[in-house]
C-alpha cells in the first residue's frame, strides 16, 4: 500500500497531424491521430498520464465514468483496480479494457514520481536502455502540402529510403492489404532487393484469405522476413498457413488476451505475440503475458496501434524490461508531425529509442500543445478510421477482394474537403 490516493480524473481528446494519410486494409488514418489523453491527479498534487486511441465525447465521458471507482483508490492497488473495472465477466457488457489501459498508465506515472523511479524499476528493472523499432511503411494518399504520397512500387522504396537514412531502420513493416495482393508482393519484393542488409515484414491485417496467404507465404520464403503477419484473420486460418509456410507468423488480432494465448499454447497457430501495452489492458499484463510466451519459447515483439509520447513511453518501458523482446518494436510514431509532451517528437538514433529514466513515464505534457490540439479536435472532428476517403461507399469483407485502385493518382474528394477546413 502506498501513501497516494487518487483525487480526480481528467480526460482531453486531441488531433494531432501527420505527414500524410496512412492507408489500411480498412480504411486510413486520414492525416491525423485521434486520442485521449488522460490525466489522474492524487491527493497530494502529482498527475499521472495515460493514453488511448480514438476520442471526442464518448471517450472522455467514458473515462470521467470511472471516477467513482478511482476516487480515494491506492494506485498501487492495480490487481484490485483491474477487477474494479474490468471484470472479464461484467466486461462482457461494458468492455473497458483500453480504459483500464489509460488508468493503469497514469497510476504507474503516479508511483514513479512518488518514489522517484522509472516506470520500468517498479517492473522489475531493465534488461536493455534501448528498445530497436521497425520503419513501419504506409501506403499514403499527399498530405495536405501535396507530397508524402506512398503508391508506386518506387515511392514505397523512396520512402523507406528516406526513413532509414533519417532515423536508422534496419528493420521495415510494410502496412498492406490496400491494393492487390500481387502488386503488394512486388512492393515487398522490391523493398528486400533494395535494402539487402534489412529485414522484412508483411502485414495486410488480415485481409487475405487462407489458400492467398498460402501462396504468399510460398512467394516471399527466400526472403529475410522476420515473419508473416495476419494475413488470415481467424486462428485456425493462421494454423493452416503456419503448417504450409516456413516463414514465421505473428499476430496483434487473433492473440489479444490470456484465453486466446493458452490456446495458441495448446495448439499453436502463432510463432510471435506482438504485446499492445493498450490492447492487453496495460503494461504489466503485457509482462505477464510475455513470461508466458517466454516459458513456452514464442518470439515476443511491441506492437504499436498509433500512439503520442504518452503510450509511446509505455511501449519503452516494457521493451526494457522484457528479456524475450527479440524482435524490433513496431510504431506509428515517426509519422506524427508534432507530440503533445514537452521537448516534442523523441528522436531515434541508430533505428533504436532511448528507454526514459526520469521518474514514473517520463513524459510530461506540453499544456500549450495540448490545448493547440483539442482546439484542432473541435475544429477538424473525428475520422472514420474503417472507411477509404477515396471509396466511400466501400467496405471490407474478410477475407477481402476488392481492393483499391493502385494506378489512380487524384486526391479523394473527402480529403480535398478535409485539407480546405484545416486552419
Amino acid at each position: 500500500m502506498s501513501s497516494l490516493r487518487i483525487a480526480q480524473v481528467r480526460a482531453t481528446t486531441v488531433a494531432v497531424p501527420l505527414e500524410a494519410p496512412l492507408r489500411h486494409s480498412n480504411g486510413a488514418h486520414w492525416g491525423y491521430f485521434v486520442r485521449t489523453i488522460v490525466e489522474v491527479e492524487a491527493t497530494n498534487g502529482l498527475v499521472g498520464l495515460g493514453e488511448m486511441g480514438g476520442g471526442g465525447q464518448s471517450a472522455e465521458q467514458a473515462i470521467l465514468a470511472l471516477q467513482p471507482y478511482l476516487v480515494g483508490h491506492d494506485p498501487a492497488n492495480l490487481e484490485a483496480l483491474r477487477f474494479m473495472i474490468a471484470n472479464p465477466t461484467a466486461s462482457l457488457y461494458n468492455n473497458r479494457t483500453q480504459l483500464l489501459a489509460a488508468i493503469e498508465f497514469a497510476c504507474l506515472d503516479l508511483l514513479g514520481q512518488d518514489t522517484g523511479l522509472p516506470v520500468h524499476d517498479l517492473l522489475g528493472g531493465q534488461v536493455r536502455e534501448e528498445v530497436e523499432f521497425a520503419s513501419y511503411l504506409f501506403y499514403r494518399y499527399p498530405g495536405r502540402d501535396g507530397t508524402g504520397e506512398v503508391r508506386t512500387i518506387d515511392q514505397l522504396v523512396d520512402e523507406a529510403r528516406r526513413l532509414k537514412e533519417q532515423h536508422g531502420f534496419r528493420v521495415h513493416k510494410l502496412k498492406a492489404g490496400v491494393f492487390d495482393t500481387g502488386v503488394e508482393l512486388e512492393g515487398y519484393r522490391a523493398l528486400a532487393e533494395a535494402f539487402p542488409d534489412d529485414r522484412f515484414r508483411y502485414d495486410p491485417n488480415g485481409a487475405l484469405s487462407t489458400e492467398d496467404s498460402i501462396r504468399f507465404a510460398h512467394a516471399i520464403e527466400d526472403l529475410p522476413n522476420d515473419y508473416l503477419e495476419d494475413p488470415v484473420y481467424s486462428l485456425t486460418g493462421m494454423r493452416r498457413v503456419r503448417e504450409n509456410t516456413r516463414v514465421p507468423l505473428a499476430t496483434n488480432t487473433v492473440v489479444v488476451n490470456f484465453e486466446q494465448l493458452a490456446a495458441n499454447v495448446l495448439n499453436p497457430a502463432v510463432d510471435v505475440i506482438l504485446l499492445d501495452t493498450t490492447f492487453w489492458g496495460g503494461i504489466r499484463p503485457c509482462i505477464r503475458a510475455g513470461g508466458i510466451c517466454e516459458a513456452f519459447s514464442l518470439g515476443v515483439a511491441v506492437h504499436s496501434s498509433g500512439e503520442l509520447g504518452i503510450q509511446l513511453a509505455t511501449m519503452l518501458h516494457l521493451g526494457a524490461v522484457l528479456p524475450n523482446l527479440s524482435f524490433a518494436a513496431d510504431a506509428h510514431y515517426h509519422h506524427l508531425l508534432d507530440d503533445v509532451v514537452v521537448g516534442g517528437l523523441r528522436p531515434y538514433a541508430d533505428g533504436k529509442m532511448a528507454v526514459p529514466t526520469e521518474p514514473g513515464l517520463g513524459v510530461r505534457l506540453d499544456r500549450d500543445k495540448v490545448a493547440r490540439y483539442a482546439e484542432l479536435y473541435r475544429e477538424l472532428g473525428p475520422y472514420p478510421y474503417d472507411r477509404d476517403p477515396s471509396r466511400p461507399d466501400w467496405y471490407p469483407l474478410l477475407p477481402n477482394s476488392d481492393f483499391a485502385d493502385h494506378t489512380d493518382d487524384r486526391l479523394p474528394d473527402a480529403l480535398a474537403d478535409l485539407y480546405a477546413r484545416w486552419r
